[in-house]
């Protein structure tokens, strides 16, 4: 495993050159979702939050902080979903899949297990008297025979 440091030969940033004229270096832009380290469009979340009137005023973080928490609720349903598509052998995830996730895990159930998935269908549900007399894999049930020929008095 070989690391490599190479240093920069680059003036400072500000006035470019050791004279102290010239044109003052100027950084390239960057968005400020790609400043938080985010996928999502702080700029986007941003305008949303003032487009929706939820507050006379929006603070330079509150977007920040909202896009975050979006894609990390996000990452953590893909995930998830990932997992049922996965053990149902496929390789794309459908809407089903998000269902089934959201559905197995229980903070995410709670928050959102009454929003309506489109063509999720519906999450199974066993009683719990079922349950108990479904075979697993390698285990036999075991059933009350009655005994065979006339009873004995």
């Amino acid at each position: 495993l070989q690391i490599e440091f190479k240093m920069s030969s680059a003036p400072p940033a500000g006035k470019g050159g050791k004279s102290g004229r010239g044109k003052a270096k100027t950084s390239k832009a960057m968005s400020r979702s790609t400043r938080a380290g985010l996928q999502f469009s702080v700029s986007r979340v941003g305008r949303y939050l003032k487009k929706g009137r939820y507050a006379a005023r929006i603070g330079s973080g509150a977007p920040v902080y909202l896009a975050a928490v979006l894609e990390y609720l996000v990452a953590e349903v893909l995930e998830l979903a990932g997992n049922a598509a996965k053990s149902s052998k496929r390789t794309r995830i459908n809407p089903r899949h998000i269902l089934l996730a959201i559905g197995r895990d229980a903070e995410l159930s709670r928050l959102l297990g009454k929003a309506t998935i489109a063509n999720g269908g519906k999450f199974p549900h066993v009683e719990d008297a079922l349950k108990k007399s479904i075979k697993k894999k390698g285990d036999e049930k075991r059933m009350m025979v009655p005994p065979s020929g006339p009873p004995a008095y």
